[in-house]
Order: structure tokens, then sequence, then C-alpha cells
């Protein structure tokens, strides 16, 4: 009979992983470790790490997407070793980035959306700043062309999400950030002449306001540049930050008037990894027509053999995420894009009505005419807790819930807001409703006078 001895320094695989000497002291997290960890070993370090970490499905404060297909998964695994940016070597997967851009050209009623052009990106916010930084590169040309001057330029907008103050610091541009007045959720008409004027390089118009989901009036903002373009002589364009709104509004609300159907909108970012179900990491920026993205942002950059057109704040990025949208566009087409953004929009509208009867809230977004999302307030401010404090007791279940005020000038608001996307069942939002409603049980039999609960998520 064979005899088998194992010695005590084996750290092979006939060891359980807790039993190594690994297993035995903490993760390095200043210095890298002078020695090798068996790759099993490694993993099921970090895994266990990782489950500290929130469950990203109970996460309703976020736009990302959080579940996707196994065949999804399977595409980003066989494309983990693709360069988007090296088009020569990977020509492809461009043809595939390609075939998006025009996909949603025409989603978004560009008039010859197979001539136009468009890039993706890392996501949304990048997307919104090349959009932004074509309009100033416009209005710039204009502006020497007649000879005027070209240092101040300004860009005019709603309630914003952080990326548009980014732009605006990192690219010298005044931000024109209107404030909320009355129970205004989002930028309006009569807000325009006020704040534009010739050194205004674009109105910006959000399709999907991140405060509360509502959309601003896109159209209608047109109109009113159109009458200040009469009056003044402005020619003031549009960019539409359609980041949740460009994946939704095409396929239940698509009566509605916000995209390249208006002449003044030269230019839509939208993000692949919100609504438009594709994995974290892409995003899409759309222009109207060639003319409209200035030739002088494009680079031409000698890349692995080949010469390489490109537009995009960052170079080497992974192909996975835009191959998954062509496979999603593929696989769903308009009427699966339409059913699934129709049940969340459905399952919102029912979370709002149910949390409306419950007696402490005030809606102030019911998941109609936007995004699929609910946004209210508390009723009585004075009922011994606040929403910060109802977000921290049902984080307690797992649920992650935003809860901040409203911008200026309107911050004294508290508003509390859910997200409904992809995979978050009509089953899962009564379980939610349910922890609600036993949190709020809770905190009126427990009160907070002196609450020191913050806001659990921040719009910068």
């Amino acid at each position: 009979m064979p005899i088998h001895k194992v010695k005590q320094n084996d750290q092979s695989s006939l060891l359980d992983i807790y039993a190594t000497n690994a297993s035995q002291e903490s993760l390095p997290k200043y210095q890298m470790p002078q020695g090798r960890t068996e790759p099993r070993i490694a993993y099921a370090f970090v895994h266990d790490e990782l489950m500290l970490d929130g469950n990203s499905r109970q996460n309703l404060a976020t736009f990302c997407t959080t579940w996707v297909e196994d065949e999804v998964k399977q595409l980003m695994t066989d494309a983990v070793d693709k360069n988007m940016i090296d088009k020569d070597e990977y020509p492809q997967t461009a043809e595939i980035e390609k075939r998006c851009v025009h996909i949603l050209a025409d989603l978004w009623h560009a008039h010859k959306s197979q001539e136009t052009i468009g890039c993706s990106t890392t996501g949304s916010s990048e997307a919104a700043m090349l959009g932004g930084l074509a309009l100033k590169w416009k209005w710039r040309q204009r502006r020497e062309a007649e000879g005027k001057d070209s240092s101040k330029p300004n860009i005019v907008t709603g309630p914003v999400q952080i990326c548009w103050k980014k732009f605006a610091r990192y690219f010298d541009v005044e931000i024109r950030e209107v404030p909320l007045e009355g129970d205004a959720l989002g930028l309006k008409p009569e807000d325009l002449r006020k704040y534009c004027d010739e050194n205004t390089i674009g109105v910006v118009a959000t399709l999907g306001v991140t405060f509360t989901g509502v959309y601003e009036p896109v159209e209608a903002l047109s109109l009113e540049l159109d009458a200040i373009e009469r009056e003044f002589g402005l020619d003031i364009p549009i960019h539409v930050d359609a980041a949740s709104g460009g994946f939704i509004a095409p396929f239940i609300q698509r009566d509605l008037v916000w995209d390249f159907q208006i002449h003044r909108v030269k230019s839509i970012n939208a993000s692949g990894h919100k609504y438009g179900l594709a994995p974290l990491g892409v995003g899409w920026a759309i222009w109207a027509t060639q003319e409209d993205l200035p030739e002088e942002l494009i680079f031409y950059v000698d890349y692995l053999g080949g010469n390489i057109p490109t537009f995009a704040l960052n170079f080497s990025r992974p192909g996975g995420e835009i191959i998954a949208q062509y496979y999603n566009f593929l696989r769903l087409g308009m009427e699966g894009y339409t059913a699934i953004q129709q049940t969340c929009s459905d399952t919102a509208q029912w979370l709002a009505k149910q949390l409306a009867t419950l007696g402490y809230f005030d809606m102030i977004y019911d998941g109609h005419g936007g995004l699929p999302a609910v946004a209210y307030k508390l009723k009585d401010e004075k009922q011994g807790f606040t929403l910060y404090d109802l977000s921290d007791r049902v984080r307690m279940k797992g649920w992650q819930i935003a809860s901040y005020p409203l911008p200026s000038n309107r911050q004294n608001t508290i508003v509390q807001r859910i997200l409904i996307r992809h995979g978050v069942s009509h089953d899962l939002v009564q379980l939610l409703l349910d922890d609600i409603i036993s949190a709020i049980d809770h905190l009126v039999e427990n009160p907070v006078p002196n609450s020191t609960a913050k806001p659990g998520f921040n719009h910068g």
C-alpha cells in the first residue's frame, strides 16, 4: 500500500485554502508582497474581501447596469484582451463600434444616420465632455471669424450631473447652472433669456435629471432659443445630456420630440451602461452631422501599424462593453428594449402609488413622463425622523436608496429617489416596500430627535 506524506509547508492545492500560511496573515495593503501566492488562494482572499461590498442588485441609488445575461458575461470574457483603440489589430470590434454609432444616430433621428459621426467612450461623463468641447470649438470659430473676443465662453444648464462642472473647470468654461425657482425641477424656457448671451457656447438640456428623473423640455427650450435668435441674433445650439433618457424615450415615449428632429440639437450623449443595459464602461457621443464636430478635435494617431482617427479623453480601453452593447441591440431589438423599459416604468409607477398611500410622503416625481424612477419628500419634517434616517434604516436590509437635498435654490428640500432598472423585478420592489414600511414603523416608535444621519449619495 503506498504511503502519502504531506509536508507542513506545502502550499499546493492539497492544502485547504484556510490552512495555508497566507491565510494566517492580513493581506498586504501598502507594499507589494515579496513572494507569490497560488492563484486559487489569491482569488479566494480577494473574493472574501469583496463580500464586504453592498449587493449591487439592491443598490437602487445607481443608474448603472447591475444585471446582465450569461451571454454578455461570456462576450466580455472573449474580449478581455481587445484594446478598443487598436482598430488596425481589431477591425471587427471597430466595425461593431461603428454599427452602434449609426444605430444610435438612427434611433435619435439623425437626418442622415449612415453618414453622421460619433464615438464610444468610457461612459456618458466623457461623452458629455466631448460634446461640450465641440460646442466650445464651434463657438470660438464663429467668434474669431467675426473678429470678436473668444476668451469668455459660458454654458447654460439646469441641475446637472457633476461631469458638467468638471467640464467647465477643466476646459475653462463658465458654467451658468440655473437655480430652481418655485416648484421647478429643471431648466425652463423662461430661464434662458436671463442666462444666455453672445458668449454662450450652448445650452445643456437633460433628458432625465439626476436628482429626480424628470425630463427637461428640449423642444420648448429650442423654441425659446429660436425667439432669442430672432430678437437678438444669437444662434445658440443645444446639447442633450441623455445619459439615461436616451435609452428610455425612444422606446416608451416615442411621441416626445427631444433629439435630432430639433434643428438646434447638435449633439447627444448617452450611457450604454445605464439604461442601455450594457456592462459598466461604455458611453456614446453622437453629432447630428459631421460638420457639428470640428475637425481640429480629431487626432490621427499612428498606432501599431495603422493611422487611427480618435476623439476621446482616454486612449487604450477595453472593447468588451462595446461588443456587449451591440449584442443587446441584436438580442433585444426595438421590441425587447420597449418591453424592458416599459416594465421598469410600470414598476416605478406602481411603487409611487404605494408610497403615496402610506401618508408620509409627497411625491416629487411619480414615474410618469420621465425615467423609471420615483422621488419624494416627507410631508411633515417634524415627525421624528428624516429621509436620511430612513435610508440608514433600510440599509440594514441591504437596500441602498439615495437621499439628498435638491440643488439651489431648493436645497432646503430633501428628497429620496429610487431607480428601477432592468433586473429590479416587481417582486423585489414589493420586498423593498415592505422593508420601507417596517423601517417607518420602527422610526415612528423610536424617534430620532438629534439625528446625525447624512446624505448617502452626492451628485456633486
